[in-house]
């Protein structure tokens, strides 16, 4: 990890290695956090944010979900965030990732969680493709996870919560140690649910099909890859999927703010389409580097600029 001069903790710019909490946070015991993964792209123009507001504001709809009283506003966690890389400015050579938390911290034991201080901090770091250098372009190797997605019925789904991210590290875990790249969940009733931490689409006939949202994380890229293909004339399904159906798609690809647009070549072993980029995912990416570099006008307003 590339470290910065400052990580904001509770209002303050905290040099990096003094950052630190208790080791009886209540958070580290019980898992009950809400955190965000943003992007801040070099562009033309200088450093920014993508989809700031949209980003900040599910971070405060996962804190209402997990019944956590955040201290600050949705405002003052976005000024956080620019004043962070402003003053961080000269330790980014490439694209930065921040991550906000808000975190139970040190002054109460056990299950019940609202006695316990609310906690905020915020780190962004340089950091370049999530999945592996030449993803973007040569596509990875993905296989069906033998662990399940959180139910519905037993998980706050809705929530980026940091509990939810056992199930993925698990399955991230066996995906790599079995020689893949990353894993593919299934839901509890043996659709395609997610990646562990993208969502998922293929295309088939022309046609982008993508799982709803029963039991995945409503992603703010996604969203972004669905509204460049209404605006390149691509007919959407959201719908189920079967693992047997993305077997003979003709394309397949996971989108997320860590991922981007990362193309999946092969499945369980088999290859999708012919287990290159496609077409489609390569239009589709093409577009989506124009709006993080800023030079598509119509999505400009996806960018928050820093300097």
């Amino acid at each position: 990890m590339k470290e910065a001069k400052y990580i904001w903790m509770d209002g303050k710019l905290t040099p990096w290695k003094d950052a630190t909490t208790h080791v009886l946070s209540h958070t580290l015991h019980y898992g009950n956090a809400a955190f965000e993964g943003i992007r801040a792209y070099m562009t033309k123009k200088g450093l920014a944010i993508f989809r700031l507001h949209e980003h900040t504001q599910r971070l405060l709809n996962s804190c209402k979900i997990l019944l956590i009283d955040c201290p600050y506003s949705k405002d003052e966690l976005e000024k956080a965030q620019i004043d962070l890389l402003k003053t961080n400015r000269e330790d980014y050579k490439g694209n930065v990732y921040i991550r906000p938390i808000v975190y139970l911290g040190y002054g109460v034991m056990g299950v019940y969680h609202k006695d316990a201080p609310v906690k905020v901090a915020i780190a962004a770091w340089e950091w370049g493709t999530y999945l592996g250098e030449g993803a973007l372009e040569n596509g990875i190797k993905v296989k069906t996870s033998s662990y399940v997605r959180n139910s519905a019925k037993t998980n706050l789904n809705k929530a980026k919560a940091a509990a939810n991210y056992l199930n993925s590290q698990m399955a991230k875990y066996e995906a790599i140690n079995s020689g893949f790249d990353e894993a593919l969940l299934l839901d509890d009733t043996g659709f395609i649910a997610e990646g562990s931490g993208e969502c998922f689409c293929i295309v088939r006939d022309g046609k982008l099909i993508t799982p709803p949202y029963d039991t995945a994380l409503e992603s703010i890229t996604h969203n972004t890859v669905l509204n460049i293909a209404r605006d390149l004339g691509i007919e959407i399904e959201q719908r189920r999927i079967t693992r047997d159906e993305v077997y003979i798609a003709d394309e397949a690809f996971f989108t997320g703010t860590a991922a981007e647009i990362t193309p999946i070549c092969e499945y369980d072993f088999r290859p999708v389409g012919s287990g290159k980029r496609g077409e489609v995912t390569k239009r589709l990416q093409g577009e989506f580097f124009k709006i993080i570099d800023g030079e598509n006008k119509k999505y400009s307003h996806y960018l928050t600029y820093i300097d």
